[in-house]
């Protein structure tokens, strides 16, 4: 099978293992702006705190793009490297309000995902992967996320070449799958990252995809009869 079946297969196959995943309730897009921003180099528990501080802390996007700058970087100290966040965030804030006059972000929705995409990059501090996740999850259009796990899965399974950057499997894995499938299928990847395809001791025994692995099979070959 090609690359492109080859990823459906996975996809379909992760989906009779999983079932199909649902998300927490979609946040508007600064939010989810914001709160990516956060989970850069934290997990998801520690994200979560610091954002709920943040929205407690402050009425509104306005008054955190305007707050003073340790007042912020203390809200958001529990997801780590508040004295890089805190600033991005407030930048990322100021640089929209100048170019678009408020903090709205739905404008989006009229563009095709290449030109939100390069809107989005185009602040330090916004990535592919943030900028997939904030159209996928927020404004609902087709993107597909590849964050570490995805990174790492997609690589052992020989969906993509193996040198390749997270940044460039984004367009790699938007173009080998349909759009319809991006939200399970991210979302399934990580949910096998975290509980099966482990960075340094995946539990091959325990994973659907065995046959479709390029790692899996790899190991197989090496293990002495």
């Amino acid at each position: 099978m090609d690359l492109a079946e080859k990823a459906l297969a996975v996809h379909q196959r992760l989906i009779d293992f999983y079932g199909y995943p649902e998300w927490r309730n979609p946040l508007p897009p600064v939010d989810e702006l914001v709160s990516t921003i956060l989970s850069q180099n934290t997990n998801d528990v520690n994200r979560d705190v610091a954002f709920d501080a943040l929205v407690a802390k402050f009425p509104d996007w306005e008054a955190v793009r305007d707050a003073d700058p340790e007042a912020v970087m203390d809200a958001i100290r529990p997801a780590g490297l508040a004295n890089q966040k805190g600033p991005r965030i407030q930048n990322v804030l100021r640089q929209i309000t100048e170019m678009r006059g408020n903090l709205d972000l739905t404008f989006l929705k009229d563009y095709s995902r290449e030109e939100a995409t390069k809107w989005l990059v185009q602040f330090k501090g916004v990535g592919p992967k943030t900028a997939a996740i904030v159209l996928q999850f927020s404004l609902d259009m087709p993107a597909f996320p590849v964050d570490t796990h995805v990174h790492r899965i997609t690589g052992r399974l020989g969906l993509r070449p193996e040198k390749m950057s997270a940044d460039k499997a984004h367009p790699h894995m938007e173009a080998l799958l349909p759009p319809e499938t991006y939200y399970a299928a991210h979302l399934n990847i990580i949910r096998l990252g975290r509980e099966i395809c482990h960075a340094r001791k995946p539990n091959c025994e325990a994973c659907p995809l065995q046959d479709l692995c390029d790692y899996y099979q790899s190991q197989q070959t090496e293990t002495p009869a």
